[in-house]
This record gives C-alpha cells, structure tokens and sequence, in this order.
C-alpha cells in the first residue's frame, strides 16, 4: 500500500500522519482501531488477521 493511501486511511481514524514512516503510521493506526499493533513483526504467518489490511506488506 502507498504511502498516500495510508494517510487517507489514518485521517479517517483519527490518526494524524505528520512525518511517520511507513511501519509507524501502520502500527498508529492498528492502535486506533483497537488492534495489536504488530505490522512489520515478521508474525504475519502466526497471527491469526487473514483479513488484516496490512498483511500484504507485513514482512
């Protein structure tokens, strides 16, 4: 996923972007919906989200 994309996915949560990086702004805005913010862990493979938004790009 773009970073663009990503940060329209943070306004809409509430999740303000600034400067994050990548990983960071994923794992903000996995708190924001109440997640365990886990993106980039390399537990794509064990961690149970099949429908994770950002398994894709986990590891």
């Amino acid at each position: 996923m773009k970073m663009q994309e990503l940060k329209e996915i943070a306004k809409q949560r509430g999740v303000k972007s600034g400067t994050m990086k990548k990983a960071e702004l994923v794992k903000a805005i996995q708190r924001a919906e109440g997640n365990t913010d886990c993106f980039a862990e390399g537990k794509a493979a064990t961690c149970g989200q099949e429908q994770c938004l950002w398994r894709e790009d986990c590891d």
